[in-house]
């Protein structure tokens, strides 16, 4: 079986390959990829090569295929697993199976960037092959980053001084403050603390660019959030002389039980340190690319306050489990996080200059050849395009935002590559 593949060799050396896969063995698991989304975690691992911790040393020589946060089809089935899963069958994956290994950094035959993958049996032993039975792939490749957001929720705590204990999970019916909270995995959080089972009573969204804040607003409003029990704010800091204390007067002037953090900045984490309430817990969420990152922390309230801090970069298998389950509920709607779609041709362009992309998350459907486009430039290239004429048209029958429709008529319409 032959693959199209985008290959990490080092660092900044991406490359799309057709090359073949070894027939599958008993063990293993033959899949069809059709839906890929580009995380920044791919960004830090082509960036970093085998200086990251899950890019093996040799991968100059054997290199490894890129993204994780893939969905598809499974073609063959090896006999050992032949009770579990059926040819024909979609699936999600959950790509963090071991704590320095998981696909998209570590292996040669299986990553979310390419058209056909092998399963290892190290992935099928861990459970990390999940059957999924949702109307589109791509709520499925959103399912991996919802599950880093989810996780996120479960890991913070609160201690029970009484019993030395720690309660783990947001304080319900707490406040909660997200910063720099409207990029693509902010957005994931927002929907997520308003539509799950343990909510807070107020949400504070901050972020410093007004039109993602905008966007956000339109995409989850604050009436949505109301509906749900959940009193939604967004707040544009940039102009703020002190955001400290206004973020707090939101909060009749007190501090907030649960900090999330949405991207790497020293004077961020301070300011989420700042924000915490008694027995508060801030969650480090982004994951910075230097190793010697840091910022100061109030250790006077860690000992007086019961100030809590954690970290977590991505989910496990229950958390995928979740993300599916409320996506196939319609409870959550993975598509808000989409900006831009293309085809795996676009993928290392797109890949290498993530972070200068403006937008949200990046949508690679791997067997069609398109640049990566952003979802509001349909309708401009739809002048004289056709196709995307067309998928504009289906685009604003949901609202601006990417749906089912759009990927099914994108399947059937789009040039393969």
């Amino acid at each position: 079986m032959k693959t199209k593949a985008i290959r990490l060799y080092g660092k900044n050396d991406l490359r799309l390959e057709e090359f073949d896969l070894p027939e599958i063995q008993e063990d293993e698991i033959l899949v069809r990829v059709v839906s890929d989304s580009i995380c920044m975690s791919s960004y830090k691992a082509a960036i970093q090569g085998a200086d990251h911790k899950r890019v093996p040393n040799d991968v100059a020589d054997n290199p490894i295929i890129i993204g994780h946060e893939f969905c598809g089809d499974i073609v063959k089935v090896g006999a050992k697993w032949k009770d579990k899963f059926k040819e024909g069958s979609k699936f999600g994956i959950q790509p963090a199976y071991g704590p320095l290994q998981a696909p998209g950094y570590s292996f040669k035959n299986i990553g979310g960037d390419s058209t056909y993958a092998i399963v290892p049996n190290c992935i099928m032993e861990a459970d990390c092959l999940i059957p999924y039975d949702g109307d589109a792939y791509y709520k499925a490749s959103l399912a991996e980053p919802m599950s880093c957001i989810i996780a996120g929720y479960h890991e913070n705590y609160h201690s029970i001084y009484e019993k030395h204990m720690h309660e783990m999970g947001i304080k319900e019916g707490g406040a909660v403050a997200i910063l720099a909270g409207v990029g693509p995995m902010g957005l994931g959080a927002i929907d997520y603390g308003i539509h799950c089972d343990r909510k807070p009573s107020l949400m504070v969204v901050t972020d410093i660019d007004q039109a993602r804040l905008d966007r956000a607003a339109s995409l989850l409003t604050v009436e949505e959030a109301a509906k749900n029990g959940v009193k939604l704010i967004y707040v544009n800091t940039s102009s703020l002389e002190n955001p400290v204390e206004y973020i707090k007067s939101l909060n009749d002037g007190n501090g907030y039980d649960d900090v999330f953090v949405y991207a790497p900045v020293s004077a961020l984490v301070e300011q989420g340190d700042a924000l915490l309430g008694e027995g508060g817990c801030l969650n480090f969420f982004a994951g910075p690319t230097k190793a010697d990152f840091s910022a100061k922390f109030n250790f006077y309230d860690v000992h007086y306050m019961f100030h809590r801090i954690t970290g977590t970069s991505g989910g496990n298998t229950s958390d995928l489990k979740e993300a599916l389950k409320l996506a196939g509920e319609g409870k959550i709607n993975p598509s808000i996080m989409i900006s831009h779609v293309g085809g795996l041709d676009s993928a290392i362009e797109t890949t290498l200059n993530l972070p200068n992309i403006k937008g949200a998350k990046k949508l690679v459907y791997t067997h069609v050849s398109m640049p990566m486009t952003a979802i509001s430039d349909f309708e401009k290239l739809g002048e004289t395009d056709p196709f995307f004429k067309d998928l504009s048209e289906i685009c604003k029958k949901h609202n601006g935002i990417w749906s089912t429709e759009a990927e099914q008529y994108l399947l059937k319409n789009a040039k393969k590559i």
